[in-house]
C-alpha cells in the first residue's frame, strides 16, 4: 500500500484541471539538490510502499552527501520504456518465451504483460545498400521489409498482445529523435483511483543513447534489455544514489562552430575528469544560450563521457521547444507550472550543492572531430591533416595531436592506440612528404589505381571512402542540418561535387528533416553531391552502412589500405562502422559534407582547396561555410509546428508491407521452427520454481583473454555477418544466402546466430593468439587456433567452465544486453577484469554472470596472466550472502597461487538476481508467486 512519510501529497491546478502529485519541498533541504536528484526524490516519494521504497531510502537521498561514493541503495520506478528493434526484439522474445515458461510451471501467461508503457521505434535494421539514387529511400524500404518480416511479424504481434506497448514501424525516424520530437511529455500524467497524477517523465531505455532526452528536461538513461524487461513488468531497478557532477556553462558558442564541435569538446573534457557512474547537471548563465536541439546532442552523447545521464534543468528553451515540436499548449502549460511548482525551472544564479563542478566557456569552442576509433579523442580541425598521417606513422593519439598543434597540451587525455596498418605494407617503401607550414610528415603510403566509369582514380591511406550524414545526434537539430545543407548549395553553386571513390549517404531520424529541406529547396543541391535520402533510422552509425563501392572495396582489401569514414554519429569504434574502414572520424554533418568533396583525410580543409569553381579558381571551405545568419534566416522561414503535428500524426500506421502483415492470433506466439530470425531462447530451459543453490567455480579455462577498452562491439558485434564466420556458416546450413545475411543485429532474436557471433568482432584481439584478429581463440591446452564458437563447444562437451580475462573498462559503448547474453551460451561463468562499465557489468549480472574485478593497482598482466592457466573461484557455495571478495586460484604448469578479487555485485537486488540464475528467472519466479 502507498504510504506518505512525508506528507507530501498535494495537488495543482492548471487551467482548471487538478493534479495530485507529490511536494518535493516536503522533504527538508531537498532545495540544495541537484536537479537529477530532485527528480529522484520525488519518484521515491511517490511510490512510497513501506516495502521496496522505504522512508529510510528517501531519507538517504535528502541527507546526499556530494563528496560521497555512491552507496546507498534506492529503487527507482521510470514511468515508461523505450526501446530500439535490434534490443527490442529479443526483449520481446524473452517475455514470450516468460509466458511460455509461466504456463509451463502452471501459472497463467497474461500475468507476463508490461505494467508500464513501453515504446518501441523499428530504426536500426534499415541498411545503406542502395545510394546516391533517387529511389535509394524506397528501394532500401523494401530491402528491409523483406529481410525482416519475421522480426516485423513478432513485433506486430506484441503490440496486439501486450497491454500499453506501441509500436513505431520501420522507415518512420529514430528512436531517441522520435522520443524527442514526439513522445516525452516532460511532465507525465496518469489516470488513477484518486484522479490524474502529475509527475515527471522519466524513462530507461535499451539504448545506451537514451540520455539524448535529457535535453528537454527528462531524465532517463539506457540499460540492459533485460533490466528493462524487468521494469517493464514492474519490478522497480536498483540504483545506488550516483554522485553528481555540475556543469557550469558560460558565454557563446563562437562563428562558425556547431553543435557537435561542443558536444566532442565537452567528451573531451568529461573523459579527463572521470564521470562513468555519475550524473551530470548543467546550470549557470550560459545555459539559456545552448539550443533545446544542441542540448539534446550534449545528452545524447552521456555514454561517451562515460556518464549515467547529461542532464538540462527546465526552462523556457523547454517551452519554446514543445510548442515548436506541436506539443498541446495545456502540456506547455502543465510543464511550466509543474517545473516551477516542483523547484525543477532552471534558475541561472541558484548553484545546487555538487560532488564536482566543472566549468566550460562556450566561446572557447573551436571546429572538432574525433577519432579514429573513439569519441573522446578529439583533433581540432586545424590539426586533422597532421594527426592523421601521424596515426597513419603509428603515433599514439596524444603524439599524433601535439606534433600537429604549436601548444600541445600536456593535459590531453590518454592516448589511443595507433592505427593498426598491416605489416605486409612495407615500413621503407618510398614516402611521400607533405608540407603544410611545419616540418614534413613521413607517413606510409601505397597509391592505387582505380577505375571508376571512364575514369582513374587513386586511392590511398587516409582516404575518405564513406561520408554519412546520420544518426539522432546531429539529425535532431535543424541548425546543423540546414548548415550542412546551404555549405552543398554553395559547393554545387561554384560547380564542385563529391570524389567519386566516396559512399554518400543521408538518413535522417526524422521525417520533419526531409519536410525542411524540401520546403527550403535546399534537396536538389545536397542529391547533386550524393547525398540522397536512403532511409530514416541509424545506418551508418550502427554498422549499417552496406557495401562499399565494388571497386573501392577490391582496392582497400587486395592493397590493405586503412581508408576512412567520417560520419555525424556517436559512435567509432574499430569495426563498427565497415569492416573494411580502419579509420572512422565523427563530424558535424557539414564537415562530412566538406569531406566528401576532399575525398582525403589529408587535405587541410582550413588552409587547402577543395577545388576549383566553375572559372578555375580554387575554393576554400571558408568560401562556402554558411553563416549563422544565413542559417537561422532559412530555419525561420521553413520550420514550424505544423510540420510536427502532421509529420506525427499518423506514427503508428506503417506502410502497406506493415498494414498487411498476418497477425498470429493467441496470448502465447507461435514459433516458427524454421525461422532465421526468431527463436525460442534458452534461457528458461529446467528452470524450476525455486532457484539451485550458488556453486563455486572450479577447474575453468579461459575463452578469451583480452585488454584494455574492449568494448561490446568488440563482444557481440551490431553490423555485417561475414560469409566465412560460424554465424555465415549457420546461415548458410539453413539455405540462407549471403546477400540476405542482413546483420547481427537484426538477428537477435535468433540465439543460434548470436551464440556464434559473440566476440566475432573483425578487429578483436585475443592474447591467447596474438597477432591475429578476429574471434579466434585455442582451446586449451593445446596450441591451435580454432574459432571461439568451436572452442565453447569443445569445452561444453567436457564439461569445463570458462572465464575471461579482460583490462579496464570492460564492455564499454552500447546497452547491447546480447554482450551478456552470448557470453553466458559459450559457456562462461566469470569476467576477471581490471574495471567494469555499467550497464555491462548489470547485464553480466542479469545473465547470472560473475564480475569480478582485480585490486586497485593489479591488472591480469601485472599479476603475470597470460590465459592459460587452470582457475577456480571459491567462496560463492554456501554463504548466506554473497561475499564482497573471493579467492581465485590459479593453477599453471603444476604451481599454485591464490589472488584476491572484489565481487562487483554491489546491491542486494543484484545479488538476488545472480542467486536466480539471473533476472529473467528471478522475475518469472516471482510473477508465479504473485
Amino acid at each position: 500500500m502507498p504510504t506518505n512519510s512525508f506528507n507530501s501529497r498535494s495537488t495543482l491546478d492548471v487551467d482548471g484541471q487538478s493534479y495530485r502529485i507529490h511536494r518535493i519541498d516536503a522533504v527538508e533541504n531537498s532545495a540544495r539538490l541537484p536537479y537529477s536528484l530532485k527528480v529522484l526524490l520525488e519518484n521515491l516519494l511517490r511510490n512510497e510502499d513501506g516495502r521496496l521504497v522505504t522512508k529510510d531510502q528517501i531519507n538517504a537521498l535528502a541527507s546526499w552527501d556530494p563528496a560521497a561514493e555512491a552507496a546507498s541503495e534506492i529503487q527507482y520506478t521510470p514511468a515508461r520504456v523505450l526501446m530500439q528493434d535490434f534490443t527490442g526484439v529479443p526483449c520481446v522474445v524473452d517475455l514470450v518465451a516468460m509466458r511460455d515458461a509461466m504456463t509451463a510451471l502452471g501459472g497463467d501467461p497474461k500475468k507476463v504483460n508490461p505494467l508500464i508503457p513501453a515504446e518501441l521505434v523499428i530504426d536500426h535494421s534499415v541498411i545503406a545498400d542502395v545510394f546516391a539514387r533517387s529511389d535509394a529511400f524506397s528501394v532500401n524500404a523494401d530491402f528491409e521489409f523483406k529481410r525482416n518480416q519475421e522480426r516485423y511479424q513478432l513485433l506486430r504481434w506484441a503490440q496486439h498482445s501486450f497491454d500499453d506497448f506501441l509500436v513505431v514501424p520501420p522507415d518512420t525516424g529514430i528512436c531517441h529523435q522520435v522520443n524527442l520530437e514526439y513522445l516525452s511529455r516532460v511532465v507525465f500524467t496518469r489516470e488513477g483511483p484518486d484522479g490524474t497524477a502529475a509527475y515527471p517523465d522519466t524513462l530507461v531505455g535499451t539504448d545506451s543513447h537514451t540520455p539524448m532526452v535529457n535535453g528537454l528536461g527528462v531524465l532517463g538513461w539506457g540499460v540492459g534489455g533485460i533490466e528493462a524487461e524487468a521494469a517493464m513488468l514492474g519490478q522497480p531497478m536498483s540504483l545506488l544514489i550516483p554522485q553528481v557532477v555540475g556543469l557550469k556553462l558560460t558565454g557563446e558558442l563562437p562563428e562558425g562552430t556547431t553543435a557537435t564541435d561542443l558536444v566532442l569538446t565537452v567528451a573531451e573534457l568529461l573523459r579527463k575528469i572521470r564521470v562513468v557512474g555519475k550524473f551530470v547537471d548543467f546550470f549557470g548563465p550560459g545555459v539559456a544560450n545552448v539550443p533545446l536541439a544542441t542540448r539534446a546532442t550534449l545528452g545524447n552523447m552521456s555514454p561517451e563521457y562515460g556518464s549515467t545521464g547529461a542532464l538540462f534543468p527546465i526552462d523556457a528553451e523547454t517551452l519554446d521547444y514543445l510548442r515548436l515540436t506541436g506539443r498541446a499548449e495545456h502540456q506547455v502549460k502543465l510543464v511550466e507550472a509543474y517545473a516551477k511548482e516542483q523547484g525543477l525551472w532552471h534558475d541561472p544564479e541558484h548553484v545546487p550543492d555538487f560532488s564536482q563542478v566543472v566549468e566550460l566557456d562556450l566561446g572557447t569552442v573551436a571546429p572538432s572531430l574525433a577519432g579514429p576509433k573513439r569519441p573522446q579523442d578529439r583533433i581540432p580541425l586545424a590539426a586533422a591533416q597532421g594527426a592523421v598521417r601521424r596515426l597513419l606513422a603509428g603515433d599514439t593519439h596524444e603524439e599524433a595531436i601535439a606534433g600537429g598543434l604549436d601548444d600541445a597540451s600536456a593535459e590531453s587525455f590518454p592516448a589511443s592506440d595507433p592505427v593498426a596498418i598491416s605489416t605486409r605494407i612495407e615500413r621503407d617503401d618510398p614516402p611521400h612528404d607533405y608540407a603544410s607550414g611545419e616540418p614534413a610528415i613521413t607517413w606510409p603510403s601505397k597509391p592505387t589505381k582505380i577505375r571508376l566509369g571512364s575514369h582513374t582514380e587513386t586511392l590511398d591511406h587516409g582516404s575518405v571512402v564513406i561520408a554519412a550524414i546520420t544518426s539522432c545526434t546531429n539529425t535532431s537539430n535543424p541548425t546543423v542540418m540546414l548548415g550542412a545543407a546551404l555549405l552543398a548549395k554553395k559547393a554545387v553553386d561554384k560547380g564542385l561535387r563529391s570524389k567519386p571513390w566516396v559512399k554518400t549517404t543521408l538518413a535522417p531520424g526524422s521525417r520533419v528533416v526531409t519536410d525542411y529541406y524540401n520546403r527550403s529547396g535546399l534537396t536538389p543541391y545536397l542529391e547533386t553531391l550524393g547525398f540522397n535520402l536512403v532511409g530514416y533510422g541509424c545506418t551508418t552509425c550502427i554498422g549499417n552502412s552496406g557495401p562499399l563501392i565494388p571497386e573501392i572495396s577490391e582496392a582497400v582489401n587486395s592493397h590493405d589500405l586503412s581508408v576512412a569514414s567520417v560520419l555525424s554519429g556517436n559512435r567509432n569504434f574499430e569495426g563498427r562502422i565497415h569492416g573494411e574502414v580502419k579509420m572512422n572520424f565523427l563530424a558535424s554533418p557539414p564537415l562530412v559534407i566538406a569531406y566528401a568533396l576532399a575525398g582525403s583525410m589529408h587535405v587541410d580543409l582550413l588552409n587547402d582547396s577543395l577545388g576549383n569553381d566553375t572559372e578555375g579558381n580554387p575554393v576554400y571551405l571558408r568560401d562556402i561555410w554558411p553563416t549563422s545568419t544565413e542559417i537561422k534566416a532559412v530555419l525561420d522561414a521553413n520550420l514550424e509546428a505544423s510540420m510536427f503535428t502532421k509529420g506525427y500524426a499518423d506514427v503508428y500506421h506503417g506502410d502497406e508491407n506493415w498494414r498487411s502483415m498476418l497477425i498470429p492470433e493467441g496470448d502465447q506466439f507461435a514459433w516458427d521452427a524454421s525461422s532465421t530470425y526468431v527463436q525460442s531462447p534458452p534461457y528458461f530451459d529446467g528452470v524450476g520454481p525455486v532457484p539451485e543453490p550458488v556453486k563455486d567455480i572450479e577447474g575453468a579455462r579461459v575463452l578469451v583473454n583480452l585488454g584494455d577498452s574492449v568494448t561490446t562491439d568488440h563482444i557481440s558485434p551490431a553490423g555485417a555477418i561475414r560469409k566465412d564466420s560460424p554465424a555465415g556458416a549457420y546461415l548458410l546450413s539453413q539455405g540462407v544466402a549471403p546477400a540476405d545475411f542482413n546483420s547481427y543485429g537484426s538477428r537477435r532474436g535468433n540465439h543460434h546466430v548470436m551464440i556464434r557471433g559473440t566476440f566475432a568482432n573483425v578487429r578483436l584481439r585475443n592474447k591467447l593468439v596474438p597477432g591475429v584478429e578476429g574471434g579466434f581463440t585455442r582451446h586449451l591446452p593445446g596450441t591451435e587456433t580454432t574459432t571461439i564458437f568451436d572452442a565453447s563447444n569443445a569445452y561444453l562437451a567436457e564439461g569445463t567452465p570458462l572465464v575471461i580475462l579482460a583490462g579496464s573498462d570492460y564492455g564499454s559503448g552500447s546497452s547491447r544486453d546480447w554482450a551478456a547474453k552470448g557470453t553466458l551460451l559459450l559457456g562462461v561463468k566469470a569476467v576477471l577484469a581490471t574495471s567494469y562499465e555499467r550497464i555491462h557489468r548489470s547485464n553480466l549480472i542479469g545473465m547470472g554472470v560473475l564480475p569480478l574485478q582485480f585490486r586497485d593497482g593489479e591488472t591480469a598482466e601485472s599479476l603475470g596472466l597470460t590465459g592459460e592457466e587452470v582457475y577456480s573461484i571459491a567462496g560463492l557455495a554456501g554463504t548466506g550472502k554473497l561475499p564482497d571478495e573471493v579467492s581465485v586460484t590459479v593453477e599453471d604448469g603444476g604451481a599454485t597461487r591464490a589472488i584476491t578479487m572484489a565481487v562487483r555485485i554491489d546491491t542486494p537486488a543484484e545479488e538476488a538476481y545472480y542467486r536466480h540464475g539471473g533476472i529473467l528467472q528471478y522475475v518469472l519466479r516471482q510473477l508465479l508467486d504473485a
